[in-house]
């Protein structure tokens, strides 16, 4: 890798930091980078889950206000994150690629659509018929899929999590994006820990996603932070179309 390559496999990691504090998506930035220096696909995959662990660190660090309260919420949640993490990166490893290429663009663009539309779906809602304060076993059961699909492949992860916690609680949408993030480290650092136990790595690849992703992670939050629920809403359901196009048409 040559010091240009080197730079902007940082530069990839910063943005792909940043964009998954306030949104999910980032690894639509740095995996087609590592690809671009020269990485192969599955060793690209692996080391670019490894490396923003860190990333996705820093994000939740800096979201930390709005996961006060959340903690007993996490823990019922962050198991079905932490066994479907552990399921997808086993498919990964064992499944051709193909099997997710046709569901994968479906589930992102049905994670817009329900982001875009959330309010509405809640604002009819009758009190009977309101969310649990930790989330229903319907809830559960779909944040085990987004984190089999994270720990798979994690582009738009979370836009499909921020979904899932908007329909399922009743809580703001900054405090539902801390909980993604959260949920989401939980999926790529189990995935991680999968992949360095059975994998190849590619370390210097994740030493540089790292150093930049935990940049990134810590301006993300900061911006992610003060965006009014109307943009950041408009914001993932950009992303998850720009995951969608790339998906279909850059596979």
């Amino acid at each position: 890798m040559t010091l240009l390559e080197a730079l902007a496999v940082v530069v990839a990691g910063l943005g792909a930091g940043a964009i998954n504090a306030i949104v999910g998506s980032g690894t639509l930035i740095t995996f087609p980078t590592l690809l671009a220096v020269g990485y192969p696909p599955v060793l690209a995959n692996v080391s670019n889950t490894v490396g923003l662990v860190p990333g996705s660190v820093s994000g939740v660090v800096g979201y930390r206000r709005e996961l006060a309260g959340q903690r007993s919420r996490l823990v019922r949640l962050g198991t079905a994150s932490l066994l479907g993490g552990i399921s997808g990166a086993v498919l990964l490893l064992t499944l051709p690629e193909a099997a997710f290429d046709a569901i994968v663009p479906v589930l992102i663009g049905l994670g817009c659509l329900l982001v875009l539309v959330q309010p509405q779906i809640t604002a009819r809602l009758s009190p009977k018929e309101s969310a649990p304060p930790h989330g229903s076993v319907i809830v559960w059961v779909l944040v085990f899929v987004a984190g089999v699909y994270g720990g798979y492949f994690g582009a738009a992860q979370g836009v499909l999590l921020i979904a899932i916690l908007g329909l399922g609680l009743a809580e703001t949408m900054q405090r539902i994006n801390a909980a993604k993030n959260t949920l989401a480290l939980l999926v790529n650092g189990v995935a991680a820990v999968v992949f360095i136990v059975v994998s190849d790595i590619a370390w210097v690849a994740v030493g540089l996603v790292a150093g930049g992703s935990v940049v990134g992670g810590l301006l993300g939050a900061t911006v992610g932070r003060r965006l009014p629920p109307l943009v950041f809403r408009v914001l993932v359901a950009v992303v998850g179309l720009v995951a969608i196009v790339a998906l279909v048409f850059f596979d």
